[in-house]
């Protein structure tokens, strides 16, 4: 097999393990995040619903003024400040992290403590 295709499958099987252990509803949503080598997002989904709640990524206009490179823990950490004031403005103070198939370190790490210290829950 490939390397980058066992990789890929690596972090599949990763991320179903995660997300099977997950499932978002109107009391407790899911804040999924998604990282890239660029870019950091996030948004809260309700899973009952199929709607997404609040989303924060570093490509919004308000926090990419902020940012000279959108990738690194300062930039994960500012996305994590703005969707926990969102979320708190829409009512949400509990939510359920899905990470995927990132470690909880890094980015992620500082994205969940910048979030925390805004008000959010998890």
């Amino acid at each position: 097999m490939d390397k980058n295709k066992k990789l890929q499958s690596k972090r599949l099987r990763r991320r179903r393990s995660v997300r099977n252990k997950l499932r978002g509803d109107a009391s407790q949503p899911r804040l999924c995040i998604h990282r890239s080598l660029k870019h950091f997002a996030c948004q809260v989904v309700d899973d009952d619903q199929g709607r997404t709640l609040v989303a924060a990524s570093t490509r919004d206009k308000e926090i990419r003024d902020q940012l000279q490179h959108g990738g690194n823990c300062d930039a994960a950490a500012l996305v994590g400040k703005m969707v926990a004031q969102k979320a708190v403005e829409a009512g949400i103070t509990l939510a359920k992290l899905d990470r995927g198939h990132n470690k909880y370190h890094g980015r992620v790490k500082a994205f969940a403590d910048a979030a925390r210290e805004a008000g959010l829950q998890f």
